[in-house]
């Protein structure tokens, strides 16, 4: 099974150079999208369909701003958008699709990078979700939750973290969220589980030819229930040509 996700910084944008044609050719079961910034009516107009795929989106009720979608070969049984808290809920951040045995979650957590005021929001959604993500691991079907989390989890996952350590994205307090969810609540960072080099990111600054350096952060995740542990066969993250500010992940599960 191949799972793709990516943070478009809106879809158009990101349909506009190239996204789809490229999706189509890379024989993926589920595709998901971060965000999206748009609703489906100003999809007219813009080559974001894939043949062959069932499409489910989950805007933000705030024009341009934030959503997610997921794109899916087989039907979902059920699509869920939302986990349960209007706060967040209202901003479009987590749409799941649910098959036999298993859901996948087109996942786009707040940054709290432009000030204080997102940073508390960002704080509030970690308490929030955290439960949710409990709840999920109890389930009898198996959860890939796929997205922009905005956190790197350790030093290996940015380039400059000694100078990013009082900046969102790489506070303590967000890192040890991190670590309950993996040490404590038994989730899987599942690219971490077949590739533990360095120099490995998802999103880089459009400033100072951070993307040219490499100097960059890895923010995108697959993040797997317990019982899918050594189920990631392969990971890649696709850089020969640019969608947006972040890369593609690709990763090959055995289910």
């Amino acid at each position: 099974m191949r799972v793709i996700t990516l943070n478009v910084n809106g879809i158009r944008s990101a349909a506009a150079k190239g996204l789809f044609p490229w999706l189509a050719r890379q024989d993926a079961d589920v595709i998901c999208l971060q965000e999206v910034r748009a609703r489906e009516e100003q999809f007219e107009g813009h080559d974001i369909g894939l043949a062959g795929y069932h499409a489910a989106y989950y805007p933000a009720e705030r024009p341009g701003y934030a959503g997610v979608a997921l794109y899916s070969r087989q039907k979902p049984e059920r699509v869920v958008r939302g986990f349960g808290v209007d706060e967040f809920d209202n901003e479009g951040r987590y749409l799941e699709a649910q098959f036999p045995g298993l859901s996948v979650i087109s996942l786009y957590l707040p940054s709290g990078s432009s000030g204080p005021e997102r940073q508390a929001s960002k704080n509030r959604f970690l308490d929030a979700f955290m439960p949710h993500l409990k709840s999920l691991r109890r389930r009898r079907r198996q959860a890939i939750l796929c997205g922009d989390w905005n956190i790197a989890h350790k030093q290996i996952d940015l380039k400059n973290w000694k100078s990013n350590q009082k900046n969102s994205g790489f506070l303590p307090e967000e890192r040890a969220w991190l670590d309950t969810l993996f040490d404590d609540a038994g989730y899987v960072d599942a690219f971490r589980s077949v590739n533990g080099e360095p120099d490995q990111y998802t999103w880089w600054s459009n400033r100072g030819a951070a993307f040219a350096k490499n100097v960059g952060w890895r923010i995108d995740y697959q993040i797997t229930t317990p019982g899918l542990k050594g189920a990631a066969r392969a990971a890649q993250i696709y850089k020969t040509k640019r969608f947006s500010d972040h890369a593609p992940l690709i990763m090959d599960y055995e289910l």
